[in-house]
């Protein structure tokens, strides 16, 4: 349910907005969300003599997410230095539990960097030979279908020769991946499914 606040509150908001305060700050000062005051400031203008203050305070607030990016990414590489295969074997159950198919040996995503890291941890891990990896591609009308198939199959690494179907939906792509949805399903994979089931239930026993 939407929350409402007094129209003195909205005033009090619109007026600081004006001069220049930040969502956080107004919804630090009033006691409501940010969502809130986003929904009452959006047409509001900053004053002429108030935009130098308002544009340190954007300009602090994206060197402060700048700072913050850079320290999580110094972090994660410290932690994942490197991987062992033993390491990454883990990941790829691990990606296979979140995305993957409870039955048949497939995997579905929009995120091209979860398709690879999972086509490569079969081929380079596990010995799964090119020839058993077969694409499913789901894209719109609106999409080039001939750009889609050669996207997704530069992403895997695979060929023409590994596409199984693409399957053209009505509808247009709207909020959706530029270059639709992709299945990896492996033929033959019952081997495969089952010992990346094994290493869930490893994973699960050692929490």
């Amino acid at each position: 349910m939407t929350k409402r606040i007094s129209s003195k509150i909205v005033h009090g908001v619109q007026m600081l907005r004006a001069q220049g305060w930040t969502t956080l700050e107004l919804s630090t000062e009033f006691n409501i969300g940010r969502a809130t005051v986003n929904r009452y400031i959006k047409n509001i203008k900053i004053l002429p003599q108030y935009e130098d203050l308002w544009l340190s305070k954007r300009n602090g607030s994206v060197r402060r997410k700048e700072k913050a990016e850079q320290k999580a990414e110094q972090e994660a590489k410290k932690l994942v230095n490197s991987l062992s295969n033993k390491e990454k074997i883990i990941v790829l159950s691990s990606l296979y539990w979140a995305e993957g198919a409870k039955i048949d040996s497939n995997l579905t995503n929009t995120d091209p960097d979860l398709i690879r890291v999972f086509t490569k941890g079969l081929k380079d891990l596990i010995g799964i030979k090119s020839d058993r990896l077969k694409l499913n591609i789901r894209i719109y009308e609106d999409m080039n279908k001939d750009e889609c198939i050669n996207y997704w199959l530069n992403v895997t690494d695979l060929k023409k020769e590994n596409l199984s179907s693409v399957n053209v939906l009505v509808g247009k792509k709207k909020g959706k991946l530029k270059y639709g949805m992709c299945r990896v399903r492996i033929t033959k994979g019952g081997d495969v499914l089952k010992y990346l089931v094994a290493v869930r239930n490893a994973i699960i026993a050692n929490f």
